[in-house]
């Protein structure tokens, strides 16, 4: 088993943001998602934010920001990453993921992506899978972040597409027979937080516009490389997620890349 870091047993400040992947609830329903694969992590996601990164990452080193169950981690360095730093801060998922590894490489670490310490590493890749979404100060994060990368070094996330985090109920309207409508959005320019049901009551999500994510990247000299909004190929069966094309009707996810570029240069990654 690979094993946390010792980082792991410090008492959380008081100040700790919310860890509701720590509520037995919330973490039973969402574990029962993921192993049954019937998500959009798997089916849209995860695709989409790995199209924005070199197909190797040889001898890079990785800073993983919210790991859940370390797949990412894992993924990456069986394509070549010379070491990743994965932080998450549910006891939960770092336990999951600590199992699930055997990779000496990969360090687990309990923290927040608030308020974790990188013990002065820089990285050639940062990369946070749907959770900015429940940080609430975002540009204290990128601005963090366009320190801890290398010259060249890339910043790659997805998060739930502001279209669906506008409004706390995060649903779709339907008619009497229960059928789809529309989505309704409202509130978009109203920043800030938005408390909804997933598996549990009051889970804390921020909404932020898409133009707030992209010029909080900008903000900090990062230099805008991709902006994603996947769906699904229409009538393709989506490894048996429910309702897939219902997500040709509004996208669910936002992915971006940005890089801190060399001077006079496009970018170890070619501007890609």
């Amino acid at each position: 088993m690979n094993p946390l870091s010792p980082a792991d047993d410090r008492a959380a400040p008081a100040e700790e943001p919310q860890n509701v992947y720590d509520d037995p609830a919330f973490f039973a329903g969402y574990e029962k998602l993921r192993r049954t694969r019937t998500g959009l992590n798997e089916a849209l996601e995860q695709p989409a934010l790995w199209s924005v990164l070199p197909d190797s990452l040889d001898g890079l080193d990785v800073l993983d920001l919210g790991c859940g169950f370390g797949d990412f981690a894992r993924m990456a360095r069986a394509r070549g990453a010379r070491s990743v730093l994965a932080i998450d801060v549910s006891a939960n998922m770092l336990a999951a993921a600590a199992e699930r590894t055997r990779d000496a490489t990969i360090e687990y670490r309990r923290q927040s992506i608030e308020h974790f310490d990188s013990a002065g590493r820089a990285f050639d890749l940062v990369v946070s899978s749907l959770a900015l979404h429940y940080v609430k100060d975002y540009a204290a994060v990128v601005s963090r972040v366009a320190t801890l990368l290398v010259p060249g070094g890339r910043f790659a996330f997805s998060v739930e597409h502001p279209i669906c985090t506008a409004l706390p109920g995060q649903q779709w309207m339907r008619d009497a027979g229960g059928r789809p409508l529309y989505w309704p959005v409202d509130d978009y320019r109203a920043e800030g937080e938005r408390r909804t049901r997933w598996f549990v009551a009051g889970v804390v999500k921020y909404h932020r516009t898409v133009e707030t994510y992209v010029t909080g990247l900008l903000a900090v000299g990062l230099v805008l490389r991709a902006l994603k909004e996947p769906g699904p190929v229409a009538g393709e069966v989506a490894k048996g997620v429910p309702d897939i094309d219902l997500h040709l009707r509004r996208p669910p996810f936002l992915v971006l890349a940005a890089d801190r570029v060399r001077h006079g240069s496009r970018g170890s990654f070619g501007g890609s």
